[in-house]
């Protein structure tokens, strides 16, 4: 794991949660993933520990897996969910949606803060690029880090695999071009760390994917 990425691995789904943080000690939260009381615990203590000041929150798509924690999140350091507006229909079902796979959300948040292609998210010193990136899901975004070489690919690329596009509003052609006219554009040593398994580069996915 690069220097200023923390990973923590939440729920049955095994999603990654990422704290990415700069040099002064403030951070991102990207995919509170957190369910139950013992996970929010341990997300609070790794900023806790860490020294950490979360300046935002930010949900790669809104997948039930992947948002769990955003009211903790949200209530706990005051944050809004930040987002592409492409997830709409996603978080317009997603108490529903997560009650088929037992998977509870209470007093959820709605998104009234979105990002667009080519958009930047500072905290501190550091900033992400945003890629719109859907496929798996709309509203799909990635997250790039210029300076520190790395990109957040949320369930778009995977090491050895991709994004599932068998849930509502995926498209492997679409998931397909994202990966390939987005993500591959990047230098092949940037590191890519996904929303679930380890971490992977750019380099290994174009040479190897069997996806792609």
């Amino acid at each position: 794991m690069a220097k200023n990425v923390g990973r923590l691995v939440f729920n049955s789904f095994g999603v990654n949660t990422y704290i990415l943080s700069d040099n002064t000690g403030k951070c991102l939260i990207v995919d509170p993933a957190c369910s139950g009381p013992g996970e929010e615990s341990r997300l609070a203590a790794y900023i806790a520990g860490n020294e950490l000041t979360p300046l935002g929150m930010v949900n790669t798509h809104f997948h039930i897996d992947h948002i769990l924690g955003n009211t903790f999140a949200c209530k706990s350091y005051n944050l809004q969910p930040l987002c592409h507006a492409g997830s709409k229909l996603l978080w317009e079902t997603a108490e529903s949606y997560g009650l088929a796979f037992g998977l509870k959300i209470e007093n959820m948040i709605t998104p009234v803060d979105f990002v667009e292609e080519g958009d930047s998210i500072p905290f501190g010193n550091a900033s992400l690029q945003v890629l719109y990136t859907p496929g798996h899901a709309d509203g799909s975004i990635c997250l790039v880090n210029h300076d520190e070489k790395y990109v957040i690919s949320g369930d778009v690329l995977f090491r050895d695999s991709i994004g599932r596009t068998d849930l509502p509003t995926g498209n492997f052609d679409v998931l397909y071009e994202s990966i390939t006219r987005k993500l591959f554009t990047l230098p092949d040593d940037y590191t890519v760390y996904p929303g679930h398994g380890p971490e992977t580069t750019i380099g290994y996915e174009k040479r190897n994917n069997p996806f792609l």
